[in-house]
């Protein structure tokens, strides 16, 4: 083989490599990362909005969000990996990780404050005045919501059998109902756009009280539920004094299969970038990887952890 040759062969082979490396890189920015979430306007659908535009504007990730009918229904899809990422609230996180070993927590990104809503003109204005109401149960679309409802109404002293209930698959379809008079009140996470939509059409909504020395009582339905204070304000619809809301963590969801790094440089993006958060979903002022690292007794994702560790974060106390 003569130099010439030897050389003309070598500047192809160097050629190839270098096109190889080019579109694998190309490949890499290519991937599309998908984040499953509840409806259109819930609270978290509008979280995932934001973390997607987030990680796609300042992060070069190519980030789609998944609408589902509800969190029982998305946690699976993010566990088989038919979705890199999922939003869904503590207590469903609980109950789906024995039946989805690959699930893997990033974080709490956020507080869940909800609250009962009556129409503003109704002379309800304790958890106690449902009695007798047509209140929304069932969730068959959000499972753990089922328990939550009844933890509020046990803070007023009540339980199912003091009420009228009205099924529902979830809670858009609870404040859908509501809206529409097929029940008298309806349940929703405060910064949900279908809590400001229900208000507009209705004319008003009224947040009920929840007791606080009934909160022993809510908490043996549900441990994991606390309150927290909150004030009138655009985000906290219906407030009218200050008061204190029904509160709940709600989770950054992966599964085992997302690389380290994948997951790291979603943390690195979100927490350098948080105002940018904040501008499409408010309830994200919670959000800090400082917080990111609780207490629960579920697996976090191998990437999660080396971030916490390199960035000498030690778990929180829930609550």
């Amino acid at each position: 083989m003569s130099f010439e040759t030897r050389v003309a062969r070598a500047a192809r082979n160097t050629l190839g490599a270098i096109a190889a490396l080019t579109l694998a890189a190309t490949a890499a920015q290519a991937q599309t990362y998908g984040i499953a979430t509840m409806p259109p306007g819930t609270l978290s659908h509008t979280t995932a909005s934001a973390i997607a535009k987030v990680l796609k504007e300042k992060g070069g990730m190519n980030v789609l969000v998944q609408p589902t009918a509800g969190e029982t229904t998305l946690i699976p899809l993010v566990a088989r990996g038919e979705a890199d990422l999922g939003i869904a609230n503590i207590f469903e996180t609980e109950a789906a990780v024995k039946a989805n070993p690959d699930l893997r927590l990033v974080g709490s990104l956020h507080s869940l404050r909800g609250a009962f809503w009556v129409r503003k003109d109704s002379p309800m204005k304790t958890v106690a005045d449902l009695k007798g109401k047509r209140v929304v149960l069932g969730f068959s679309a959000m499972r753990t919501i089922d328990p939550m409802v009844k933890a509020i109404l046990a803070a007023g002293g009540l339980n199912e059998g003091d009420i009228k209930p009205v099924l529902v698959p979830n809670v858009v379809r609870g404040a859908d109902d509501f809206a529409n008079g097929a029940a008298d009140m309806f349940f929703f996470a405060f910064g949900g756009a279908k809590v400001r939509e229900v208000d507009a059409t209705v004319g008003g909504i009224r947040a009920l009280t929840i007791p606080k020395d009934g909160m022993a009582a809510a908490q043996k339905i549900v441990p994991e539920g606390y309150l927290t204070p909150a004030v009138p304000s655009p985000f906290f619809v219906g407030v009218e004094q200050p008061m204190e809301v029904y509160t709940w963590d709600n989770m950054l969801l992966t599964n085992a299969k997302v690389k380290d790094e994948v997951v790291i440089k979603m943390i690195e993006t979100l927490q350098a970038n948080k105002a940018d958060l904040v501008a499409v979903q408010p309830a994200l002022r919670d959000f800090d990887d400082k917080k990111l690292y609780k207490t629960y007794n579920l697996p976090y994702h191998p990437g999660a952890l080396k971030y916490f560790k390199d960035h000498k974060l030690e778990a929180v106390k829930v609550q």
